[in-house]
């Protein structure tokens, strides 16, 4: 399964949407951007996307959701590390209130992974963040003590970006 992505206007993510209504598309909204995420086994209709492979999952995109992207810069020599880390987090996940579904994004044009989930609500993100489960999925694994010292894997800052699926209407 491939995930890809595009960004631009609202008013044109939603018309590309549109145009490809047999595609499995969602429009996504926030801060200052949006963009069209085409989660499919087959080719994107995309000129020039973001392409990632997906190589962890659980759940269902669904149109209506609260997404987060945990975006983060790995080295060469770090993916390895990386994947095996991450690869089962959507089970310190999926059981939580709101939660819809997981996605562990393997970039191809670049060394940005991207951790994505979706949530029913804000709301639910927010309290599963400030969770003792949250706190345990994010504890280092003790069997790896000692190689965060020797061994660089990212390379650079990670940084978080929420969306939303339909636009807040801002005209009051």
């Amino acid at each position: 399964m491939n995930i890809y992505m595009t960004s631009g206007t609202p008013e044109f993510m939603e018309s590309l949407k549109e145009k490809y209504a047999r595609e499995q598309m969602i429009a996504m909204h926030g801060q200052g951007n949006s963009l069209l995420l085409h989660e499919t086994e087959g080719k994107t209709v995309f000129q020039t996307p973001r392409r990632y492979e997906v190589i962890g999952s659980s759940g269902t995109i669904q149109d209506g959701g609260f997404f987060v992207f945990n975006n983060i810069p790995v080295t060469d020599e770090g993916r390895p590390i990386f994947e095996h880390r991450f690869k089962d987090r959507a089970e310190a996940v999926q059981s939580e209130l709101g939660f819809m579904a997981f996605r562990l994004l393997r970039p191809l044009d670049s060394d940005t992974y991207v951790v994505m989930t979706e949530w029913s609500d804000s709301t639910y993100y927010t309290r599963w963040k400030n969770s003792s489960a949250f706190k345990e999925a994010h504890i280092a694994d003790p069997s790896t003590a000692g190689v965060d010292n020797t061994t660089h894997i990212f390379s650079s800052a990670p940084y978080v970006t929420t969306y939303v699926t339909r636009e807040k209407n801002t005209d009051a």
